[in-house]
């Protein structure tokens, strides 16, 4: 059992560990040579110059002000000094709502914190119950519950707690989804015009044998949306377009490389092996053989392109169509198109950023049997990761285990070993374990055939928070119990085996301790050191870049990383909310987490992160509905421990805790919810009224043209944009045309609404006929 002293080297090595973290980031911020690794956002919206093209040479590489050094922690209230309404005007309300989650963090703990320090320490202090039972204990476990005697007036204590806990938390959390849901609506209606406003995603178009993807869709808005429809872009299968644009980027960068080689070594051309990895195969030129290479892709993409164009296959049965009106497209996402729900189903569009383009052809009846596939296999491997997780917890757990295996106790008893064991390396090795994880869940989330960055962040952040509370939490506490209490689960009678566990479980404060502080603290600090970046940089820089452009693309800002980091926040609050009454020891731990995460995480956001999308914090519904999750887990085990504490008296209080923040969770979904994921048509007539009085010769069709054309597209069709415009203008049929033309030869301009509208309705033909006598 760890005790305070082996507590407190950790807390020592990872207090160093950060600090050297932010020392050697003051240092290398402050040198030229490094400023585009440490400020790459500045550079990508063309606000920095480099330092290093202008003064003496040293200067370029080394910064020999001596000053600078002096305030090397001057980022810290730099990080603080910008406003939240110019930081969302600089890095987007998604970023500053992410912010707002270690705020939250502050602002539900900090009182937590007095209060459970003011009552329930002196509570749980002044007992000897732990000594009396015999089992494993720590002085730590001496201010938690565990020494509470069994059938004590004193749990009543911790049950009032646990109220003002729920109360509190809950007060806050509806404080917050209050004011993150106007700073959402105020934001979309003081955002610029974005494509995403007017532009639907139709999916499940469909089949007719009279008329193309392209023409189904246009005639069915035409018919449908008469007043309102624009313009649409049909969903094209690219993916081998895209993987050819992919190698043939590759095969440049190595010419590149080899070409700079060539450069700086004239007396001798480089050659390379044409098996793989270089391993193998024949000896040949490298620049002639990349150069080759590209020729052949180039002609491959040529033809490719040719393929994806004109061969019917290529087309999927959806499109992004584009409305007038931000009023027009908040109708049509935002209801059933036809009788039948399963056909020409519409969605808000993401923007054109957001848009994950190689899941736009997955057939959409497909999708249901992707997604249980992968919940199949997200079971299996939440299931198999016990096996990792039962092997750190024996790290953590040395006199457990000594109990059962008396001969490893020489090995490990030598004090300075042992403290390292049990303070510092459960936390790094759970945390290399879990390093894989957030890659596998985010092939997961791809793989089910979501259609947007943001929707597969949030699955797979989704998934990440499930994982980390059945392995790293129930997993650590069930393991850690068993081995902890070995000798003792042994030689018991099975009916006093729930007695035990209901007095183990906070005894695993000890190992989660240990994994904030590394996972928290240390974690957190190198994160702002971007050391994967700095060397990915310099080395691209050494190797592959000759012109500014080069430079500017071998720059590696990154983004916030939605699906790993804000688990890692949720599972802060998980273990924060069930300890905060059971064992207050903790809750400092976590207090400094999020102070130092919000000041580091708000440098990156300002100067680094250069985030990919825009939801318009479409994120917080799942925030708060985890947070609510993990208040709920730590009644219910709070409920399970005083059960086994024989507290009558005092336990069944308990049982309305859970119904009260169920019922506020319910009535937060109903109030607040609904600005997450519907669009106020007030809301869109306002906006569209202002922009007409504003921008009354606005040419929106022009605007929303190509926006959602495939990137690898774009530039192969703007020579054909003219020929596009003529086109469309062909097609635009006369306002007080009451026929719809289409090229169904059983139904040459049938009137609206047409069969595509309602699935088989009849036509008026059909009507005029049943009506005769």
């Amino acid at each position: 059992m760890a005790t305070l002293s082996d507590i407190g080297l950790a807390a020592a090595l990872n207090i160093i560990t950060a600090f050297i973290f932010l020392l050697a980031f003051a240092i290398l911020r402050l040198q030229p040579f490094n400023d585009r690794v440490y400020f790459p956002k500045w550079y990508l919206r063309g606000l920095r110059a480099s330092p290093a093209t202008s003064g003496a040479f040293v200067n370029k590489f080394i910064n020999l002000d001596y000053r600078s050094y002096i305030r090397f922690l001057k980022w810290m209230p730099d990080a603080l000094k910008m406003p939240e309404p110019e930081l969302i005007d600089h890095a987007g309300l998604d970023s500053a709502v992410y912010l707002r989650i270690y705020l939250l963090g502050l602002k539900i703990f900090v009182p937590i914190l007095v209060f459970t320090w003011a009552i329930l320490v002196p509570v749980n202090w002044t007992n000897k119950w732990l000594e009396r039972t015999g089992t494993t204990f720590s002085d730590i476990d001496k201010l938690s519950i565990s020494n509470i005697p069994q059938g004590s007036n004193r749990f009543y204590a911790h049950v009032v707690m646990a109220y003002a806990v729920t109360f509190w938390t809950c007060f806050t959390l509806k404080k917050e989804y209050e004011t993150v849901a106007n700073m959402r609506l105020h934001f979309l209606q003081s955002e610029k015009r974005r494509p995403d406003q007017f532009t639907v995603l139709v999916k499940n178009v469909p089949p007719d044998a009279d008329e193309s993807v392209s023409e189904a869709v246009e005639h069915f808005f035409l018919v449908n949306h008469p007043d309102h429809y624009l313009t649409h872009q049909v969903v094209v299968n690219a993916n081998k377009l895209s993987k050819l644009v992919e190698e043939k980027k590759s095969k440049q960068n190595w010419l590149v490389y080899y070409q700079n080689k060539f450069e700086r070594n004239q007396s001798k051309r480089p050659l390379m092996k044409t098996g793989f990895l270089g391993l193998w195969g024949e000896k040949v030129d490298a620049i002639q053989h990349h150069i080759s290479e590209i020729e052949r892709l180039s002609n491959e993409i040529a033809e490719e392109k040719e393929n994806v164009v004109n061969n019917p296959k290529a087309i999927m049965p959806a499109a992004f169509v584009s409305f007038k009106t931000r009023w027009a497209a908040a109708v049509c996402a935002q209801t059933q198109q036809v009788r039948n729900p399963t056909l020409w189903l519409t969605e808000w569009a993401p923007e054109p950023r957001d848009v994950f383009w190689q899941n736009l052809p997955i057939p959409y009846v497909s999708l249901t049997v992707r997604r249980l596939m992968v919940a199949v296999a997200f079971f299996f491997l939440t299931f198999f990761f016990i096996v990792p997780i039962t092997f750190v917890q024996s790290l953590a757990n040395i006199e457990g285990i000594e109990k059962a295996a008396p001969f490893l106790k020489p090995i490990i008893e030598v004090k300075t070993i042992k403290s390292f064991i049990q303070g510092f390396l459960p936390g790094i090795a759970l945390k290399i374990f879990l390093i894989l994880l957030p890659t596998i869940l985010m092939m997961m989330s791809k793989f089910e055939g979501f259609l947007s960055i943001s929707r597969l962040e949030r699955r797979s952040a989704s998934r990440y928070y499930l994982f980390n509370f059945v392995n790293v939490f129930l997993g650590s506490v069930i393991a850690g119990t068993v081995l902890e209490q070995l000798d003792t689960f042994l030689k018991q009678s099975v009916n006093k085996i729930p007695e035990t566990i209901g007095v183990a479980i906070p005894m695993k404060a000890t190992f989660f301790i240990t994994y904030i502080m590394v996972d928290g603290w240390s974690g957190t600090a190198g994160e702002i050191l971007r050391l994967k970046p700095l060397i990915i940089y310099h080395l691209k820089n050494f190797f592959l870049v000759k012109t500014e452009k080069d430079r500017e693309e071998a720059m590696d800002p990154g983004s916030i990383g939605f699906n790993t980091g804000e688990p890692q926040i949720q599972f802060y609050f998980l273990i924060g909310l069930i300890y905060a009454v059971v064992t207050p020891l903790l809750t400092p731990f976590i207090l400094v987490f999020f102070a130092l995460a919000y000041v580091v995480y708000r440098h990156q956001i300002i100067n680094v992160y250069n985030q990919e999308y825009e939801s318009s914090a479409a994120f917080w519904p799942d925030v708060h509905g985890r947070i609510v999750a993990a208040l709920i887990i730590s009644q219910l085990l709070l409920l399970g421990l005083l059960s086994t504490k024989e507290a009558a008296s005092s336990t069944p209080f308990l049982l309305a805790l859970p119904i009260l923040t169920i019922g506020f969770h319910t009535y937060c979904k109903g109030r607040f919810e609904p600005a997450f994921v519907r669009y106020p048509l007030q809301e869109a007539m306002m906006k569209d009224t202002l922009e007409r009085a504003r921008e009354p010769n606005l040419n929106l069709k022009a605007y929303l043209q190509n926006t959602y054309v495939p990137p690898i597209f774009k530039e192969a069709d703007s020579s054909d944009s003219d020929d596009d415009d003529e086109d469309a203008d062909d097609k635009k049929w006369e306002k007080d045309n009451v026929l719809v033309p289409t090229k169904r030869q059983s139904r040459k301009n049938t009137p609206a609404p047409s069969k595509m509208s309602v699935g088989s309705s009849p036509n008026q033909q059909d009507i005029q006929e049943k009506d005769k006598p």
